[in-house]
């Protein structure tokens, strides 16, 4: 029960993904039709059988069937059970797994959001794609926001600010420096284009809390977090800055752990070659940088592509374990994808490595994992071990029988809209057009006479922090205050909403730049 199985190798040897090594990180490629979803499917029913929660993008909206048994109707059934025969498994049988569906616009899954500030500058101008003018601008929007207290939660908080910062550009370049209508106008028209595509959705509260991936069943069993990507696969940037931005999170809500027995999270990035495409270097050292330091966090990512070269080579060279299904020599890019793939195994002298990534068949793969010294095992041909779960989608009424037991139901299926940038500087703007009125009207010494028309944000700050001291979530405040992100789940959502973004309203500029993520920072 210590070991992952992947199958059995040519030389009778059993192959297996140690649990201790599986924060190393892995990749699991081949071509299309190869057998990389299966192969991901078998390992992730066995990472949460052995307790350890997985993470996965269901890209064709097949992943789903891991919730469900496999059955001797499917009509693939003979042949899963006859290499569960071939491999000695003698303990075979079709069983389910706990699992979650989420989904970023809320119709097959429950949603996931996070506020425009957690993403930060540096991943929404990757979305953008921005150059590196606009990010500029992108940045001093964020930093003004930031010195005057503005919450960014929403898409119409930032339109808000940008606006803002373009109508005071004049006064904010000795601060900041220029900030040219242009830009602001290019930022603009992008943010309405991303709306377009439903990513609306994305922004807003209650934030997700990235703890609620980390969760086992009453049988100890690892939930299986699936998130339904078909629809998302539409908006590649989308979908690429939100595993980003997720990874990040996860980055900073655990704590050290080295090397732990197991991970307490395992990762799968499908069709990981759109996390890097076109991505400028500045994002790609960040990634490297996440995914380097996210191992001692007990985390493992596993990178799922078609062609291995599409992983960065120092990202690549972070990944230990490895499967690697078939390979097709029809072009000279497959060509050095097989020679690259060749030489990245540990040599095995009775394999010709290059020559068999050609013939392998479905369901055979090129394995080589670390053994118990961290050293790669010599690179073996493998029949890969069949899952256990459905291999196909589920109905629209299993899904939604599983959602209805689900134990986040109800906990982010309803946005939460507060006060936030828009709504401050639309009130300002009304503010000071009644001012202005008033001044035409009474004169000068009547206006300065009236009392104010707003509360100040700073004063609804305080009695929001007082409000949610007496609701327990005092705790939360505070290490918000001293400098710490809190990532506790306050006592209801009404809670949530106010405590979120608080200690940016109170902390100003510091905290409010200390929030946002290792990828999407402004320090770093």
């Amino acid at each position: 029960m210590d070991d992952i199985y992947l199958g059995l190798g040519s030389n009778g040897e059993r192959q297996v993904l140690r649990l201790g090594r599986a924060n190393r990180h892995g990749l699991i490629a081949g071509a299309t039709g190869t057998g990389k979803t299966v192969t991901l499917q078998g390992i992730a029913e066995q990472f949460s059988m052995r307790g350890v929660p997985v993470f996965m993008a269901d890209v064709k909206g097949d992943l789903a069937g891991i919730a469900m048994p496999g059955s001797p109707t499917f009509k693939h059934a003979a042949s899963l059970e006859s290499r569960a025969k071939e491999l000695g498994i003698e303990d075979y049988a079709y069983s389910d797994n706990p699992a979650v569906f989420w989904d970023l616009y809320g119709e097959s899954g429950h949603p996931i959001r996070t506020t425009i500030s957690e993403m930060g500058p540096l991943l929404l101008s990757r979305l953008m794609g921005l150059n590196e003018t606009q990010e500029g601008v992108l940045n001093i929007a964020f930093r003004y926001a930031d010195d005057n207290g503005l919450l960014l939660i929403d898409l119409p908080d930032l339109q808000s600010v940008l606006v803002a910062c373009a109508e005071n550009a004049s006064a904010l370049a000795t601060r900041y420096g220029n900030v040219s209508k242009a830009s602001v106008g290019t930022i603009q028209r992008q943010l309405l284009a991303f709306e377009s595509q439903g990513a609306d959705r994305f922004f807003g509260e209650p934030a997700f809390e990235v703890n609620d991936f980390l969760k086992v069943d009453e049988q100890g069993r690892g939930m299986v977090n699936v998130l339904a990507a078909d629809k998302l696969m539409q908006s590649p940037k989308l979908y690429a800055t939100f595993l980003l931005w997720l990874l990040s999170e996860l980055f900073e809500a655990l704590p050290e752990v080295g090397d732990p027995e197991k991970p307490c999270l395992v990762f799968f990035f499908d069709e990981a070659h759109l996390l890097f495409d076109d991505a400028p270097q500045a994002l790609m050292e960040k990634v490297e940088q996440v995914v380097r330091l996210i191992r001692s966090k007990g985390v493992g990512v596993f990178f799922v592509t078609q062609n291995p070269i599409d992983i960065p080579e120092k990202i690549a060279g972070q990944l230990g374990n490895r499967v690697q299904h078939a390979l097709r020599a029809f072009t000279p890019r497959d060509q050095k994808a097989i020679r690259a793939a060749a030489e990245t195994f540990r040599i095995n002298k009775d394999l010709d490595v290059e020559t068999v990534i050609t013939e392998l068949k479905v369901g055979e793969a090129l394995v080589s994992t670390l053994d118990d010294d961290g050293a790669p095992s010599v690179v073996q041909r493998t029949l890969i071990a069949p899952p256990r779960s459905r291999l196909g989608p589920l109905t629209p009424k299993e899904r939604a029988v599983i959602q209805s037991v689900s134990p986040f139901d109800g906990k982010y299926d309803t946005a939460v809209n507060r006060e936030s940038a828009a709504e401050v500087l639309a009130q300002k703007a009304a503010d000071a057009a009644a001012a202005a009125q008033q001044v035409e009207e009474q004169g000068e010494a009547a206006q300065r006479a009236a009392p104010r028309r707003t509360t100040s944000m700073w004063e609804k700050a305080g009695k929001a922090a007082a409000g949610a001291v007496a609701s327990s979530a005092g705790a939360v405040i505070a290490a918000s205050i001293t400098g710490k992100k809190s990532r506790a789940a306050p006592v209801a959502s009404g809670v949530t909403a106010v405590v979120g973004s608080i200690a940016t309203s109170i902390g100003g500029e510091a905290l409010g730049r200390f929030a946002r993520g290792i990828l999407g920072g402004l320090l770093r």
